[in-house]
């Protein structure tokens, strides 16, 4: 596999989704393949697209082709809301929310007798179940459409991540060991233990790995009929 981002260029991608800084957002996508940080970044072009900044409309149409040639479940959402911020006609049913969508993302993949959760649909905010059995239930009660429920999934879609991860890595002495690893209970751990040795595959996995589970977060989203808001005042 050929090294694909570095922590100093996904801190930079990072800092500027956080710091609603659509110049540096632009700017550090420059650094690294858009390939591997479409879920991450994609509402933040479609935001700088939809406000009309230099060079947006290019970003955006880069991340069209690469949404097509990927094809990960959620991507088709993201390419439709690209679209829609450089003028194209689609789907304008979705109901933009300011959600977490990382969050969201960890609370649809948890175990499911353990994890899950509910999301405020007046706010964006992704509560865990812990946190929920802490609480009366008078809000649900009184504000009935106010919550949406959030399944906990289980880890299938993660032993997915591993497998695709391992097709990547091609006919190698870390494809086999791993192969080997992912069979049999404790798949997780062991897949991991091994990864560990090699730190350049480490972060290629977890890219991969967090990218699709961005994207699995973002069409379950949808098929709620919501989707994530964008930054910088682009659904202002």
């Amino acid at each position: 596999m050929v090294e694909g981002w570095d922590e100093d260029g996904l801190r930079a991608v990072r800092g500027a989704l956080h710091g609603a800084d659509g110049k540096a957002l632009l700017a550090a996508l420059r650094r690294g393949p858009v390939s591997e940080v479409l879920q991450l970044a994609g509402d933040g072009v479609a935001g700088t697209a939809a406000l009309g900044l230099p060079g947006a409309a290019k970003m955006a149409a880069t991340f069209f082709g690469a949404l097509r040639e990927r094809g990960f479940r959620g991507d088709e959402e993201l390419d439709d809301v690209l679209r829609g911020s450089v003028g194209h006609v689609v789907n304008p049913t979705l109901r933009p929310l300011s959600v977490d969508l990382e969050m969201l993302a960890m609370l649809l993949e948890g175990d499911p007798v353990e994890s899950g959760g509910r999301l405020d649909l007046s706010t964006g905010e992704c509560q865990p179940a812990i946190a929920d059995e802490l609480e009366t239930g008078f809000e649900e009660a009184d504000a009935p459409d106010r919550w949406l429920s959030v399944p906990a999934l289980g880890s299938r879609d993660g032993y997915e991540d591993m497998e695709l991860f391992i097709e990547m890595l091609g006919d190698t002495a870390l494809a086999d060991g791993l192969w080997t690893a992912i069979r049999g209970r404790g798949a997780f751990r062991r897949f991991k233990d091994v990864l560990a040795r090699d730190e350049r595959a480490w972060r290629r996995f977890h890219r991969l790995s967090d990218e699709r589970g961005l994207g699995r977060a973002r069409a379950w989203l949808a098929e709620e009929g919501c989707r994530p808001w964008l930054p910088f005042g682009g659904d202002g």
